[in-house]
């Protein structure tokens, strides 16, 4: 048996509230462990100035990560679910999904204005296109700037790039207990989250029984209900940093409610439904809802996309 326990993660401010998260929760029920936190720098973290969608696809921030995991440098690692590609390495498994905080999106506006009331010709910061192409889709007159840089990062440069607001995921500032920065938490008939957001991703290897025991207090049985979801619909869309996509599960009781959206580039064609299914089987219920995205025209949007991330 272990005695301490090594934690892979990023380095950011967010990453480290999250590891530390993480680290407190295993000591508090493991209190003779030494636990320890790695900091590992992914290729996502090397490359600021490229937006993420022409960097590559998704696995930016965690296969340096997962690597370190399965060479057994680390024992588990810590992501934002976010950011985990729908295909888990050989070896590996995700271990715990923790209860999500705020999956919504936040804009910091620099006046305090909503969004609705942003001037015409508003610079708004971005580099998810997930955002952009919503945001422009309810506001055709305003303009995305691409905008790259951990959470506070960001925050600063809504001052230093001449911007009207920034649109950053609500649970990465309530972390940060930068709460007070939030103009608003945009609704989600304008700005439907990305898959996985809010939520945290316990990674682990598999046939490693003590970890996956420990890791597994931690669990939270409807947030990883509503993920496996959202993560099955992404997957079955292709999702990828150069896909305009979005999802979101809620549970009431035994039913699982999934929203999904598929749009293109400029926000002019958008594609989005709502399905509702037994939380028994979350990935068919996410399976079955991009089909009937596909089907409803999401499937010309996503060869169009590829083509054009092709030639560039």
């Amino acid at each position: 048996m272990r005695n301490a326990v090594k934690i892979g993660s990023r380095g950011s401010k967010l990453a480290m509230w999250q590891a530390n998260w993480v680290k407190s929760a295993l000591e508090s029920k493991n209190p003779s462990l030494t636990i320890d936190i790695f900091i590992i720098k992914t290729k996502g973290d090397k490359i600021l100035d490229t937006p993420l969608a022409k960097v590559g696809g998704k696995g930016l921030f965690v296969k340096e990560i997962e690597e370190a995991l399965l060479n057994g440098e680390i024992d588990l690692a810590v992501h934002s679910m976010k950011d985990m590609p729908s295909e888990i390495p050989d070896g590996l498994c995700i271990g715990s999904v923790p209860k999500r905080e705020d999956p919504g999106d936040a804009l910091i506006s620099k006046n305090g204005k909503p969004f609705n009331e942003l001037e015409t010709g508003a610079r708004i910061g971005t580099s998810s296109l997930r955002r952009g192409a919503q945001l422009l889709h309810a506001r055709p007159d305003i303009e995305i700037i691409p905008l790259r840089g951990n959470l506070d990062t960001r925050i600063r440069k809504l001052e230093t790039e001449n911007l009207d607001a920034v649109i950053l995921a609500a649970a990465g500032i309530k972390r940060l207990d930068l709460d007070d920065k939030i103009t608003e938490v945009l609704p989600k008939h304008v700005m439907l989250p990305a898959v996985g957001q809010g939520a945290l991703c316990i990674e682990i290897r598999q046939n490693d029984p003590q970890i996956e025991s420990m890791v597994n207090e931690l669990d939270h049985r409807e947030t990883r209900i509503a993920v496996l979801g959202e993560r099955a619909m992404s997957n079955r869309l292709g999702g990828s940093c150069q896909i305009p996509i979005a999802g979101y599960g809620e549970i009431d009781g035994e039913v699982l409610t999934l929203q999904g959206l598929v749009s293109n580039l400029s926000g002019k064609k958008v594609i989005r439904d709502s399905i509702r299914g037994d939380v028994s089987n979350p990935e068919k219920i996410g399976a079955a809802l991009a089909e009937r995205l596909l089907s409803m025209g999401a499937d010309e949007i996503l060869d169009q996309l590829k083509s054009e991330a092709y030639e560039r």
